[in-house]
């Protein structure tokens, strides 16, 4: 299988998602570390992919092991966030969403000025979508 393509609006999104959740495993809770954005429906699904309902702050420990796992992963989000937001994602999720160069500028340009609001201070992190 070959990896989904990362582009500026992704990155843009990651570091976004990160600063938002303080740089802590939502998982294990551990603030060291390699921390990574990580997505309940995959990168593939372009309607999630930049949603911030859709993505999680992981450690690489954690996310490696949920990627790994995909049933742990679900039983752990069910009850951290419960079944009915992941229906309500899935279901967000299955919308088809086309793309272009210019929305996912557009997308990326968002994402670094929430970035920018998070440094400044307590800021709710808005979502693109």
């Amino acid at each position: 299988v070959m990896p989904i393509k990362r582009c500026p609006a992704d990155a843009a999104f990651s570091n976004a998602v990160r600063a938002n959740r303080y740089h802590v495993c939502e998982h294990c809770k551990k603030a060291d570390g390699r921390m990574e954005c990580a997505h309940i429906f995959g990168r593939r699904h372009k309607s999630v992919r930049w949603d911030t309902l859709n993505a999680l702050c992981l450690c690489h420990t954690c996310h490696r092991h949920f990627t790994e796992n995909p049933i742990d992963f679900t039983r752990w989000l069910e009850g951290y966030v419960g079944a009915g937001y992941l229906d309500i994602l899935r279901e967000k999720s299955q919308r088809i969403c086309k793309t272009n160069k210019a929305m996912r500028s557009e997308i990326a340009k968002h994402y670094r000025q929430e970035l920018k609001k998070l440094e400044q201070g307590p800021h709710d992190l808005v979502s693109y979508q």
